[in-house]
């Protein structure tokens, strides 16, 4: 059984457009987790017109989540979405994107050998102009834990994995640690990733993207800094289990 794990805040341009690509490449007993951050837009209206049952709406208290890094808050609606999946094969997908026919087989092919992959992806903007046609090369794609502690290099859109990498990922870090970041760090450290060296989503950068990854960072030195720090002190806590 496949899950494709979704969180959604405020999505409305982009929800039917992505929910409508996934749902074409998975099966009838798979399912598609869907966990929402509180939307005040159509966003879940937009859903529920779309009435297939394998589409499953859970929801996230933010308010729960008591700290001021502003990645916090969609981790642990991600980590939301996480604990409710049922499948062996776990997608990662973001609200805006839209995925390339193929990205389902591609990556199940490639969790035969591995325990977590990550594919390349297309970056555009909010029309779906191309603007880099490789975010691999872009960033300079590595695997290993201390690489990525260095320059985190690992999508969550883009990544897939098996249900063992998900229960020693779980709980995820309270702050301050991106759920992509550390499902890759927790990878890397205790089972097997591989690199799919095709593009397989249209990554769609636009003004309301929650991350940076693909342009310059704005974050202050002190957030920075505080990231860092308590990315390395879970990183040593892995070493040590």
């Amino acid at each position: 059984m496949i899950s494709v794990c979704i969180t959604t805040f405020n999505g409305q341009a982009y929800i039917a457009e992505q929910l409508e690509s996934i749902l074409k490449q998975i099966g009838a007993d798979d399912e598609i987790v869907l966990s929402d951050d509180g939307s005040w837009d159509s966003t879940l209206d937009i859903v529920a017109r779309l009435n297939d049952g394998r589409i499953k709406v859970f929801h996230h208290d933010s308010s729960a989540v008591k700290t001021g890094f502003i990645l916090d808050k969609p981790t642990h609606n991600f980590e939301n979405a996480l604990r409710h999946a049922k499948g062996d094969v776990i997608f990662l997908s973001d609200q805006d994107d839209v995925w390339l026919p193929g990205k389902v087989e591609a990556m199940c092919q490639a969790l035969k050998e591995a325990d977590l992959a990550v594919h390349d992806c297309r970056v555009v903007d909010s029309a779906l102009n191309e603007l880099l046609p490789s975010y691999f090369q872009w960033i300079g794609i590595h695997q290993g834990v201390w690489s990525n502690f260095i320059r985190v290099s690992y999508l969550g859109c883009c990544m897939a994995l098996r249900r063992n990498v998900l229960e020693a990922a779980l709980p995820f870090p309270e702050t301050k640690v991106g759920h992509d970041l550390w499902l890759g760090i927790v990878a890397d450290r205790k089972f097997r990733t591989v690199l799919v060296r095709k593009p397989l989503i249209l990554y769609r950068k636009h003004d309301a993207s929650k991350t940076t990854s693909g342009r310059k960072s704005s974050n202050s030195l002190w957030y920075k800094l505080a990231y860092r720090l308590t990315v390395l002190k879970h990183i040593l806590l892995l070493y040590l289990k």
